[in-house]
């Protein structure tokens, strides 16, 4: 019996192994960056252009909301924008009302950053019977102290949240920065070499995180993207995807990634904002080496902090 038993351990570790799966998640609704136009128009031209990759690829996603970014376009087009994710079957979590770092805020300042920022969410998703159920951590900031981290857990959890956890990050909020200077400077050449960079970087980041996790777990897990609502993204998201279907990866829920037993492993307190992979390898006291992870290309960086 115990030979059986380990046989089907072996084989259920096997299948495990060789499943490639990803949940898509897009922060910053309805529309991520400063420098990027906030308008209505733009910010549904941005929706519309990522809803409808992800429609082609057949492809589920959840899109964190700030509410102050709703406000800044209009209460009625931005609430028409989360309308359009939910009736095309995605979900909706909370990024809190203004986008702030919990390192620097109270526990007070950030529950009502909670409560504020479910203005637009709690009627919308009361509209299909739903509630808010995931909440991403603004820079990922999850609590800098143990005590305060856990804190903020207790708020979370008794308010019926879940934390939303990335473990894949491909810097698009810099590369989308640096997208919109040279869209802005009319400056296509540039914004197609950056559009060709953050590709080849988003395929290093996925190969590396992937190598990341079978050190930590020995194992493949689901994996959750993190990405921006932004022009960079509704310009190039079908060749994103493109990249993990050509590694064999499915697109999953939320859900389903983070049912996986590997998301029930305690994360680290950190005044930084890592992916889980770090989190949980400090957690587990498996030691990884960071510098091994693929290189931002400063010169994207420099272009983007540089816009006249």
């Amino acid at each position: 019996m115990f030979r059986a038993a380990l046989l089907i351990a072996l084989c259920a570790g096997l299948s495990l192994a060789q499943s490639h799966s990803v949940a898509l998640t897009f922060d910053d609704l309805p529309l991520a960056g400063e420098g990027d136009g906030a308008t209505a128009a733009e910010a549904a031209r941005v929706n519309h252009a990522i809803l409808a990759a992800l429609a082609r690829h057949h492809a589920t996603a959840t899109a964190f909301v700030n509410e102050k970014g709703i406000e800044k376009i209009g209460i009625a087009p931005g609430r028409a924008i989360l309308r359009e994710w939910l009736d095309q079957g995605h979900d909706l979590g909370n990024h809190t009302y203004s986008h702030p770092d919990l390192n620097a805020i109270t526990l007070d300042q950030f529950r009502d950053e909670v409560v504020r920022g479910e203005a637009s969410l709690t009627p919308l998703l009361a509209e299909r019977g739903r509630r808010p159920r995931y909440l991403r951590f603004p820079f990922n900031h999850s609590g800098e102290t143990k005590e305060k981290r856990d804190a903020v857990a207790a708020f979370l959890a008794g308010r019926g949240y879940t934390v939303a956890t990335c473990t894949i990050d491909n810097m698009d909020w810099e590369f989308a920065r640096a997208y919109y200077v040279a869209l802005a400077r009319a400056d296509r050449d540039t914004a197609a070499k950056l559009e060709a960079a953050y590709l080849r970087y988003t395929a290093d980041e996925i190969d590396y995180y992937s190598a990341l996790h079978q050190r930590v777990f020995g194992h493949e897990i689901p994996h959750v993207m993190l990405q921006h609502a932004n022009r960079l993204n509704a310009a190039v998201m079908d060749q994103v995807l493109d990249l993990f279907e050509k590694r064999g990866y499915r697109f999953v829920s939320l859900d389903a990634a983070q049912a996986d037993a590997a998301c029930r492993t305690p994360d680290a307190p950190s005044s930084f904002g890592p992916m889980w992979g770090y989190r949980w390898a400090k957690a587990l006291g498996i030691k990884v080496d960071g510098r091994l992870e693929p290189a931002f290309p400063t010169w994207v960086g420099d272009y983007g902090k540089n816009p006249k």
